[in-house]
């Protein structure tokens, strides 16, 4: 579960812009914003190494404080990352009050993979879902769920509605229409029948183009 034990010193700042964002960034320091709880938005910058053992060891709430001000609990928005180095580029936070809930979304782990019965015989497990929409305290939302897929046959499908949730975190999407995973015969075995259902059929239309030809000339040389 996440804690507020995580604590973000960083600085109000004033500069707007893509330049002074990358001025910030060459100088080690990762721009960003946090708003809502009633109060005004407002722009800081947090060293990039302090942010992100934050962001790696908090969960779900961290405990930020701008100029040294008392801290304040706030969860991640949103993070844009550097699409080559994967560097956090800039974050949004948003304060929180740690006795209402709020909507969060939670990386959904499979488990087990490599030891399910149709995993070994060359099935394809494919992972539908990867990310589930709950709501909860903000000290009461997990880094990610689990789920064992060990047992899992060739053909199986798994729905939300098979994933174990805490007592206290409630989930947003349809347990009975979200599908989790699947687990497909081999690719290689599909695409062979599929490969010959198509070949029979050319067969099939080769076969009745020659014989509409040969009734054709048949035709000819009664007349």
């Amino acid at each position: 579960m996440a804690s507020t034990t995580t604590k973000l010193n960083v600085s109000s700042r004033t500069g707007d812009g893509s330049r002074a964002a990358r001025r910030l960034r060459r100088s080690g320091r990762v721009p960003g914003i946090v708003y809502g709880g009633g109060a005004d938005p407002v722009g800081f910058d947090a060293d990039a190494r302090e942010l992100r053992m934050a962001l790696a060891g908090s969960g779900a709430v961290l405990d930020l404080s701008v100029d040294g001000e008392k801290p304040t609990p706030v969860v991640l928005k949103d993070a844009q990352r550097d699409p080559l180095r994967g560097e956090t580029t800039h974050v949004d936070l948003l304060r929180v009050r740690l006795d209402e809930k709020i909507a969060a979304a939670v990386p959904l782990e499979l488990t087990g993979i490599d030891d399910a019965p149709g995993v070994k015989e060359g099935g394809v497990l494919e992972q539908i879902t990867r990310e589930l929409n709950v709501e909860a305290l903000p000290t009461a939302i997990p880094e990610s769920v689990s789920h064992a897929v060990g047992e899992m046959e060739i053909g199986e499908t798994i729905m939300l509605s098979a994933i174990a949730m805490p007592d206290d975190v409630e989930l947003l999407d349809d347990p009975e229409e979200t599908v989790v995973a699947t687990l497909s015969p081999p690719r290689l075995q599909a695409e062979t029948a599929e490969e010959i259902e198509a070949e029979t059929e050319l067969v099939g239309e080769d076969g009745g183009e020659a014989a509409e030809s040969g009734d054709s000339e048949g035709s000819s040389d009664e007349e």
